[in-house]
């Protein structure tokens, strides 16, 4: 087994880290006041390849696949986890265009995602619940050579930044009963919501988009009508829940590191607290569940890659890293002590993010109960 990346993808992670300790730092004080996202920042990220990672050349993406997009979205969730949130949720379109899209979707709509034209938006959840997917209330009803869109969509990233959306809705009764549409976000009936004010992932964009009596034209069906729940679990599966591991992933990544300068750092009786062994043991958890996670999510990106089939190892990566980033945290408050609740340390917006990671793309309990049917399943008759 070869744990080695190739040259190329090594230097993709030195240009991302590069970029963002550089170019991510000065936005985030405004990013953790307003919630908004610097949308002057997606260009220079398109110029480094970070908008197209996943999007084939041939429709201006780098298609460097998800290996590559693990290591983009753990260096960004480095610095700051709600540029990877935006990101992973801009590929997760991506994901779904190039995989259900046409040929002529694809040239009109991927390459102003690979090229930081936009971000992407891919919008599932109803206020009815995201995990029931065949019990949403968003509806659309083909009525001549057009679908009348109505319904409303809620805890979208990317929402209000976005030039279209595609939309997952219902157009008849169960598995077969949703399909996917790309909303164009100045079709007549389609509005902006409210925008969500979250307490952690502050910068990534996250509201409600409303449908009224919307005209789709039937050139904007994604696949074919009741495809829709194919394209919202295959996309789910494989693109959103190994972004948000890797967010996570990068807001651990975070955590071990101010952990381990605050513990060199702080002095009590007269010698560093590093030396102390309950912060050493600290640490020591903090270190290895950093392993753990880095591990699971490189196998499930490298599985990804080569077309295997990856929903299980995609669900263990994100719902153990996004636990594992939370629970480090913890750890690393206990280190600083009271600083570790102050503003001025970063550890307290670390802690915010990860408990975001938590519910978001998908719940744990979802994710475990498809680990629980693969566990269960050399036990059956």
């Amino acid at each position: 087994m070869e744990f080695a990346f190739t040259e190329r993808e090594e230097l993709l992670r030195k240009a991302v880290r590069e970029f963002a300790e550089a170019e991510i730092p000065p936005k985030m004080e405004a990013m953790e006041e307003t919630g908004e996202f610097p949308m002057d920042l997606l260009k220079p990220m398109a110029q480094v390849g970070i908008t197209g990672i996943i999007t084939p050349p041939e429709y201006g993406g780098v298609g460097m696949g998800y290996l590559a997009r693990t290591i983009v979205l753990e260096e960004l969730g480095r610095v700051c986890a709600a540029f990877p949130m935006a990101l992973q949720v801009h590929h997760m379109a991506c994901a779904a265009l190039n995989d259900f899209g046409t040929d002529e979707q694809k040239k009109k709509y991927l390459p102003a995602l690979a090229t930081g034209e936009t971000l992407g938006v891919v919008a599932v959840t109803d206020p009815s619940g995201g995990s029931d997917l065949i019990g949403m209330k968003t509806v659309a009803e083909l009525k001549g050579d057009k679908y009348i869109l109505n319904g409303r969509k809620c805890f979208i990233t990317n929402s209000h930044l976005a030039d279209f959306w595609i939309v997952i809705a219902k157009t008849g009764e169960g598995a077969k009963g949703l399909s996917a549409f790309i909303v164009d976000k100045d079709t007549p009936g389609a509005k902006l919501g409210r925008k969500e004010n979250k307490f952690g992932l502050r910068g990534a964009n996250t509201g409600e988009l409303v449908f009224d009596n919307c005209e789709i034209s039937k050139e904007n069906l994604i696949g074919q009508e009741g495809q829709g729940l194919t394209v919202a679990l295959k996309t789910i599966s494989e693109t959103g829940r190994t972004g948000m591991a890797a967010t996570a992933l990068g807001i651990l990544q975070a955590i071990y590191e101010e952990a381990g300068k605050f513990a060199n750092e702080r002095v009590l009786y007269g010698k560093p607290i590093s030396t102390l062994q309950a912060i050493q043991f600290l640490v020591a958890e903090i270190y290895t569940q950093l392993d753990i996670c880095r591990l699971l999510n490189y196998r499930a990106s490298w599985m990804k890659d080569k077309d295997m089939r990856c929903d299980t190892e995609t669900g263990m990566a994100k719902f153990y890293t996004c636990n594992a980033a939370v629970e480090a945290a913890k750890k690393a408050i206990e280190i600083h002590g009271s600083y570790g609740i102050m503003k001025e340390y970063a550890i307290q917006r670390l802690f915010r993010d990860a408990m975001v990671t938590v519910p978001a793309g998908g719940t744990a309990e979802v994710a475990k109960a498809g680990i629980g049917r693969a566990a269960l399943a050399p036990f059956r008759k």
